[in-house]
């Protein structure tokens, strides 16, 4: 089996039954799950499993799940699949903490509180300052810059060459649309998120994770995990805390996290967690790649046949 890279989803990915195979399926999977009942002191499970879509959209909510899913997801796959050789991981948003997780930088139980608080701090700052996210296809990275100059937004995600998402307060972000659609974008799509993710609008999300982050105990990865704001492996426990709180505030950078592993002569990906968001934007920065997504047994089948 080839040396892989494995890659974890982000927010936004989730649906109302993740998951629910997969731990049905894998009694060390549904271990996961009950675990997280237990830690966060309410069903997580069955907000995954059985909804409703609202209550498990809710940051506070949705960090965390997202995080058993895609853990269990791994779960599956290295239990299925043997001994799998990689090279490295990494996630989008809150997925570079599954990565973190998968590396050995954090327990298990530490990184759903971490997760559940973040959650938290990031919807209270949605609250103080309203504001949205915009997603570009098909505008050269001069004409999005004149765009965020022009409008007062920034740079949340650069996901591969075609689509950038900008993030800002409301009447910026409809600005922004307007002038990238006049600048000649093959399109624009106006995320339903509840806030200014990875803007200078998640300032005060930040400051809170930083105290947070304060009383966690956090280990060396045992294998490399590429950071979203500088598409380079994390160093140790104190640069990784640092990483982590300047990560709410800038932008993620997918394509030079795809890049590392590129230079470092990974083609094979799996990605784990709901969606196969992550698996199409690698395709696209790389295109000599492969990449499988696991989100319920029928992928999990297919991914462990993967050569």
């Amino acid at each position: 089996m080839k040396e892989k890279a494995v890659v974890f989803a982000g927010q936004g990915a989730q649906a109302v039954g993740m998951g629910l195979d997969i731990a049905a399926a894998n009694p060390s999977c549904r271990a996961l799950f009950d675990k997280a009942d237990e830690v966060l002191g309410f069903k997580l499970s069955k907000l995954c499993f059985e909804g409703p879509l609202e209550e498990l959209t809710k940051s506070s909510n949705c960090q965390p799940a997202i995080f058993v899913m895609s853990t269990a997801c791994w779960k599956a796959f290295s239990d299925k699949a043997g001994s799998v050789p990689v090279k490295g991981t990494a996630g989008l948003s809150l997925g570079e903490w599954s990565a973190l997780h998968m590396a050995g930088a954090l327990t298990f139980e530490d990184t759903l509180r971490v997760l559940q608080a973040r959650g938290r701090f990031m919807q209270e700052a949605c609250e103080e300052k309203k504001g949205g996210m915009v997603s570009v296809i098909g505008l050269a990275n001069d004409k999005l810059m004149e765009v965020c100059a022009n409008s007062g937004v920034e740079i949340a995600n650069l996901n591969s060459a075609e689509q950038t998402v900008l993030s800002g307060e409301f009447q910026a972000i409809q600005a922004a649309e307007k002038l990238a659609k006049e600048a000649g974008a093959k399109k624009t799509v106006v995320l339903n998120v509840a806030g200014a993710f990875h803007s200078k609008l998640m300032t005060s999300a930040a400051n809170k994770l930083r105290e947070f982050l304060a009383k966690v105990e956090i280990h060396q990865p045992g294998i490399p995990v590429v950071a979203n704001t500088t598409g380079m492996p994390h160093g140790g426990p104190d640069d990784i805390r640092s990483m982590m709180v300047r990560q709410v505030t800038s932008s993620v950078r997918w394509i030079s996290c795809v890049n590392w592993f590129k230079n470092n002569g990974v083609t094979d990906y799996v990605e784990c967690g709901p969606g196969k968001v992550l698996s199409g934007l690698i395709r696209r920065i790389y295109a000599g790649s492969s990449a499988v997504s696991i989100s319920d047994v029928a992928s999990l089948d297919k991914a462990v046949t993967m050569p």
